[in-house]
């Protein structure tokens, strides 16, 4: 069965603000090129995401912070969320395409279509908290499509992995506490957002390591700290935000993990699935900023995703 691939063109017309914002547009094309290069986009199905609905970001986002980014979006030029965070035009269309990909990914997975998807979205979404945007991220994509599982579908287990070299903030802020949702991120501290290494919560398993990591310390402390307690929890739907700028060459972060890193990985999380979920995986695209890197990593993950049976 071939796995999903979804994003929409309004994805690529986001900007935010700056010629020289590392999270732009030339992110996605770098990931299609090299699928194209490599052969995996034969064996990926492509889809156009539906726009998320209001009701879709309300399940995880204030509704006064919601009303403050349809507010903000400007008819023309630039405005900025935070510091780091901007909308042109088109912004509002790509942030809503973005999260409601996650949606669609979700009704693809629950449906039997495909048992395993990758988003290929921006803006990206895991600083996004309940009511603040943060770190290039507008709306938290896959809170949205956690919550989106949880109470169309009636999912009561889900696991969402976030290997991005930034803490996942915001998506720990959502969830935080709560007991359908188990939460791991692995990240470098101290480092942006500067949290995560102190939470004691017992849904929320975080890895907060140390600059310099490689993949044989990350893959260690994923197996000690990660696995075994996600087949205690028996996720009935895994999901993951990809964060990709944990790449030796990309220098956003300090983490040194290849493309063999995230097919392991992959593949992991895919057996928890398969041995769970009935194999549904969503993956997400949060961060990954070297053009390079980040096209030849993402083309590993989706190719495993594609190949694993």
């Amino acid at each position: 069965m071939t796995v999903a691939v979804i994003t929409h063109s309004h994805c690529h017309l986001h900007d935010n603000g700056s010629p020289y914002h590392p999270e732009c547009a030339e992110r996605l094309d770098a990931i299609n090129n090299r699928m194209i290069m490599s052969g995996v986009d034969w064996i990926s199905r492509h889809y156009d995401s539906h726009c998320a609905e209001r009701e879709h970001l309300l399940r995880v986002h204030d509704a006064e912070y919601v009303e403050r980014v349809f507010a903000t979006s400007p008819t023309e030029g630039h405005a900025m969320l935070d510091g780091d965070t901007g909308m042109n035009p088109h912004t509002l269309d790509a942030a809503l395409h973005a999260a409601g990909a996650v949606v669609m990914a979700v009704d693809l997975v629950m449906a039997g279509s495909h048992k395993h998807t990758f988003c290929a979205i921006r803006p990206p979404g895991h600083h996004a908290g309940r009511s603040q945007a943060a770190g290039f991220c507008i709306f938290n994509n896959v809170a949205v499509g956690a919550a989106y599982a949880i109470d169309v579908y009636g999912i009561d287990r889900i696991a969402i992995i976030d290997f991005d070299v930034h803490h996942g903030d915001g998506t720990e802020e959502i969830f935080s506490g709560n007991d359908k949702v188990m939460f791991c991120s692995s990240f470098q501290h101290p480092f942006y957002p500067f949290t995560g290494a102190d939470t004691n919560v017992p849904n929320i398993y975080n890895l907060a390591l140390p600059a310099g990591t490689g993949g044989a310390a990350w893959r260690e402390a994923v197996q000690t700290h990660w696995l075994p307690a996600m087949r205690e929890f028996k996720p009935e739907l895994v999901m993951i935000s990809a964060g990709f700028d944990s790449h030796l060459e990309d220098d956003m972060g300090g983490f040194n993990l290849v493309e063999r890193d995230y097919v392991w990985i992959t593949k992991e999380l895919c057996q928890i699935a398969k041995e769970f979920a009935g194999g549904r995986l969503v993956s997400c695209l949060e961060g990954g900023y070297e053009l390079s890197p980040l096209g030849r990593a993402v083309t590993a993950h989706i190719k495993e995703l594609a190949e694993f049976h």
